[in-house]
């Protein structure tokens, strides 16, 4: 796992590019409130960030892909997921029910972020063999997107319930927040090998 420098390039890129998202975002929000909401993972997980890279936890390609999904949280919480443009073209181009810019997100986080939860869970002095370490991070993603909709669901009916509908984007679907969970998990589950190959090949280079 080649781990980033103290004063990484990709590191800096990466968060002065989502700084700059963050900034777009943030200019009339279509729901301000339910985009506060939003944006509560977002306060905590941002000095979680600068914590695990100032340790230099996380590798840089971990880094790039964490912010990816961060911008697709940004986009998504601009609009609220029920409303981006980008899920409604897809929706009438494919002539599907409903907006799915949330599911496309939750799939993406299995995508994403499968691998920077392996670096986590097994930091280089805590290795193990490559497919446990694979297979427990799949079910860490599986874990983690469970107890998202559970606290994004309380975070809804305690901060503001106003604004809870838009917030958690259910478009009437009892079985959203399932459905969104399996998302998650079907995602790191398809990256799972490509990730198996790529964690081959660096262990193979060190």
């Amino acid at each position: 796992m080649a781990l980033p420098r103290r004063n990484s390039p990709v590191a800096t890129l990466c968060f002065t590019t989502f700084a700059i998202g963050f900034a777009i975002a943030a200019i009339r929000p279509l729901f301000p409130r339910a985009w506060l909401l939003e944006h509560v993972p977002t306060a905590l997980a941002v000095p979680l960030m600068v914590y695990l890279v100032r340790k230099r936890i996380l590798s840089d390609r971990s880094l790039v892909q964490i912010t990816l999904f961060g911008l697709l949280h940004l986009y998504g919480a601009h609009y609220t997921y029920a409303n981006t443009p980008l899920g409604f073209a897809l929706r009438d181009a494919l002539e599907l029910s409903r907006n799915h810019y949330d599911r496309i997100v939750h799939f993406a986080s299995g995508v994403l972020l499968l691998r920077p939860f392996r670096e986590l869970a097994f930091p280089e002095d805590h290795r193990s063999t490559t497919g446990r370490e694979l297979a427990i991070s799949v079910c860490i993603i599986g874990a983690i997107a469970l107890a998202y909709e559970q606290l994004e669901w309380l975070t809804a009916i305690m901060v503001d319930p106003a604004a809870g509908t838009a917030f958690l984007g259910t478009q009437g679907d009892d079985w959203d927040a399932q459905k969104d969970a399996t998302a998650a998990t079907l995602g790191a589950l398809l990256a799972l090998p490509f990730e198996h190959r790529m964690l081959r090949e660096d262990d193979a280079r060190l």
